[in-house]
């Protein structure tokens, strides 16, 4: 629908989609050669940017002129339009600055004027690709870009078939409870498929269905909604018109399905009941915060482990089968990789093999716990891309960001209690404070990037399983949380009162200081930042509050299953595959005094983490909604368990000089006795970047398990690896000199086992009996681009 203008207004507004593309192309790429000529103004590339400056700025005047008549004679309203409209009415002005100054510079040769010309260009470039940013938010919704990233499959929503027929079960009409219900499910509908446009954040039509108010207030065009006559309703009309309809709604995205327009049907046709406090009723799934432990299921053959007596009644439950479990030599692989990061030698494999111990498994897992500084050095990797803790990036030198390197690796050398982890790392001292205090970006940011921002929706991501960052910018599209809420948090992170805004506009109003769950405890608003971090560390880690818990367990249990209860491991709204064995374990974990180690012991001596493990065709069937557990995932091994295993058994792939942090100085009676540098103690480069380790300006809590092609030309023409290899085959070769022999070693130290007649006849086919160095380091390559020695089976 369209206000009543003139109809010429109404077409050059429309023309402004297809306009704006101009300068958003034309000025940011002629600011970006800018950048090429600072130095040399009169540069062979002056005439294109100047060519290119001119038509964009021009371009950004057109296109605002045509941007402020669609505004005027189009239904859109809301705050992400008043954003759009005026960055856009300021690029305008800044293009009319950069006009000047070109002329100025140009035509009239004033170089004083030059870094101004510079300056306001830049602005304009920055403020119409901004500009642009929230005019596609406008058109297509505001995680257009990022909804399509895995991690953002929050809250996932099917549209399912609903039971009508429950409804009909009362002679008398629905009864209270029924509306409430009801009501429940058409606002779920409406949650998922309609608030993009017609909310809060954004009122086309000048309808909302967000609140009741609004959505019985109707439109522009009046009432949308006739309470008993769905046929008469044109919310009704418009959900059953078909896709390409004018005007079908949803105009964009997914139509909804017969069975959401049925259940809509069905509401308008009962009198469209929408009680009170129904608004108070969640949409979305929400985890409870309170701890449970259920009762254990009851003993069965053969099964010992609380896991596996969970596991065995969801198996039944789902008609499924154990699978069998796996030899000596995988598991004893599994838990050194799991629990130290290194791959266990020929001779462990051979004690392990013939200790007569039948349970060795778990005596060994304990001996392997028990090596502190190994244990240590490779949970060093979880937790530093967890609380995005490195060696080495932005902030350090300008101490805009704080190492937490020393107080980490200390705290998982002692296993530390998680309880009091969690309160020194919100309450901390000087040497844990980088996590909450995290990086203080030079020059102007915008309100999404203050530190206090930061520490809330990193603690809410990290600690409770929680997506705080679209609220933080607006009321939640993902959850029921609000604006002012995940204001109200962030305030406990900050020296002064934060004033709230709403996709960086300012709203008027200062924000409170609250908890997330007020039942875990009243923060004191009037506090310093230092009392307000104490009152928040004792609120969270009490036991009451099960959800920081579960978030927790569900992380461990990933790092050695591969795959969540519930994922996103960051979403601990969403529905695990078994809520009773993720309740059940977070209340152990707290039973047994938050102790990690002691939760590892658990998963490793299961049934199910010793059972064969099944790989998957694509990382999306591990995120889908309808996920059916039946054992471990197939991994494949981290950067750093890649690098410590080819250090391991070919050559060091760093040195010595390469460490940024040292721990020989804290080696206790356990102390490591690996005799090569361990990556996860040396700064990010660019062949541990292509492995996977990731940018840790950013928390980041999933390393994809998927190769990937900068993997594959990392391997095969890395020089790194080719350098560790080609030393490696030279010291090989003058170690073991004959081709059979050096067949023999490779596969008992890279796979723990003998070659096969058919692998050793190949190999030597291709050695020979006494290979060079190039020969060697080629059998090297082949060997550790094997499915076999790069996976976790």
């Amino acid at each position: 629908m369209i206000s009543e203008g003139f109809w010429l207004w109404q077409f050059l507004g429309r023309l402004h989609p297809m306009v704006v593309h101009f300068p958003i192309a034309l000025l940011l790429f002629g600011a970006f050669l800018e950048l090429f000529t600072i130095g040399k103004f009169q540069s062979k590339l002056r005439p294109g940017i100047n060519l290119m400056v001119l038509a964009g700025a021009l371009s950004v005047l057109i296109a605002a002129v045509f941007g402020l008549l669609l505004a005027s004679n189009e239904a859109v309203e809301g705050e992400l339009l008043d954003l759009h409209r005026w960055l856009g009415i300021g690029s305008a002005v800044f293009s009319i600055a950069v006009l000047y100054f070109l002329n100025q510079v140009g035509k009239k040769k004033q170089t004083g004027k030059i870094k101004a010309y510079r300056a306001v260009l830049f602005i304009a470039a920055f403020g119409v690709g901004f500009s642009g940013h929230f005019g596609a938010s406008l058109t297509h919704g505001e995680d257009f870009l990022t909804e399509t990233f895995p991690w953002k499959n929050s809250n996932s929503y099917n549209s399912g078939s609903f039971d009508l027929a429950a409804y009909e079960s009362g002679a008398s009409g629905l009864s209270p409870e029924k509306e409430m219900q009801l009501i429940g499910e058409v606002r779920t509908v409406l949650a998922h498929n309609c608030y993009k446009c017609h909310s809060g954040a954004k009122t086309e039509g000048e309808l909302r269905l967000d609140e009741r108010e609004f959505v019985f207030q109707g439109g522009e065009s009046g009432a949308v909604i006739s309470p008993g006559n769905p046929d008469e309703s044109e919310l009704f009309r418009r959900i059953n018109l078909p896709k390409n309809h004018k005007d079908v709604m949803p105009s964009k995205g997914k139509h909804l399905s017969r069975e959401e327009i049925d259940l809509i049907g069905f509401w308008i046709e009962k009198g469209a009941p929408w009680p009170d406090g129904a608004e108070q009723k969640s949409v979305y799934r929400v985890a409870e915060l309170a701890p449970r432990k259920p009762v254990l299921p009851p003993p069965s053959a053969g099964l010992e482990n609380p896991i596996d007596l969970w596991v065995n009644a969801y198996f039944k439950e789902n008609e499924l089968k154990w699978q069998a479990a796996v030899d000596d030599r995988t598991y004893l692989r599994r838990i050194y990789l799991d629990v130290v990061g290194l791959v266990p030698s020929p001779e462990e494999l051979e004690l392990f093999t013939t200790d007569s111990n039948p349970d060795k498994r778990a005596v060994w897992l304990r001996k392997l716990l028990d090596r502190n500084d190994d244990y240590a050095t490779h949970w060093l990797t979880f937790w530093n891309d967890a609380l995005r803790n490195d060696y080495t990036g932005t902030g350090y030198i300008t101490n805009g960001r704080y190492n937490i390197t020393d107080w980490l690796y200390k705290s998982l050398q002692s296993n530390k209690p998680y309880n009091v982890f969690v309160k020194e790392l919100l309450n901390p001292t000087d040497a844990s404070k980088g996590f909450i205090e995290g990086i203080r970006w030079r020059g102007t940011v915008n309100a999404s990037q203050r530190t206090e921002m930061q520490a809330a929706q990193n603690v809410g991501q990290v600690i409770l399983g929680l997506n705080l960052k679209c609220a933080s910018c607006h009321d939640s599209f993902i959850s029921d949380w609000k604006l002012e809420e995940a204001y109200a948090f962030d305030n406990i992170f900050a020296d002064s009162t934060l004033e709230v805004s709403r996709c960086e506009k300012p709203i008027g109003k200062l924000a409170s200081t609250r908890i997330l769950w007020e039942e875990l405890g009243e923060m004191d608003s009037s506090a310093t930042r230092s009392e307000k971090l104490r009152q928040l560390s004792e609120y969270l880690v009490q036991p009451a509050n099960g959800r920081m818990y579960r978030t927790i367990v569900n992380r461990i249990w990933k790092q050695m299953m591969g795959r969540g209860m519930v994922e996103p491991v960051d979403e601990i709204d969403n529905e695990p595959w078994s809520q009773d064995l993720l309740d059940w374990l977070a209340s152990d974990f707290v039973e047994k005094n938050y102790d990690l180690k002691e939760l590892i012991y658990l998963i490793g001596t299961s049934k199910i983490y010793q059972s064969q493990s099944s790989g998957v065709k694509s990382a999306d069937l591990l995120a889908a909604s309808d996920f059916t557990f039946n054992g471990m995932v197939r991994r494949r091994m981290t950067a750093e368990q890649f690098s410590d295993a080819v250090s391991q058994v070919f050559s060091p792939v760093f040195e010595e000089k390469d460490l940024k942090y040292n721990p020989s100085q804290l080696l206790t009676e356990q102390s490591s006795n690996t005799h090569f540098t361990r990556a996860s103690l040396v700064a990010n480069n660019s062949f541990l970047t292509a492995l996977g380790r990731p940018n840790r300006e950013i928390v980041s809590t999933n390393r994809d398990s998927q190769a990937s092609l900068l993997q594959a030309l990392e391997l095969t023409n890395g020089e790194r690896l080719n350098t560790v290899l080609q030393k490696g085959a030279a010291q090989w070769k003058e170690k073991y000199k004959e081709g059979p022999i050096i067949i023999e070693e490779v596969y008992n130290k890279a796979l723990l086992r003998k070659p096969s007649k058919k692998e050793s006849e190949i190999a030597l086919a291709a050695l020979g009996n006494s290979p060079d160095v190039g020969q060697i380091q080629d059998f090297f390559w082949a060997v550790i681009l094997l499915p076999e020695f790069q996976l976790i089976y």
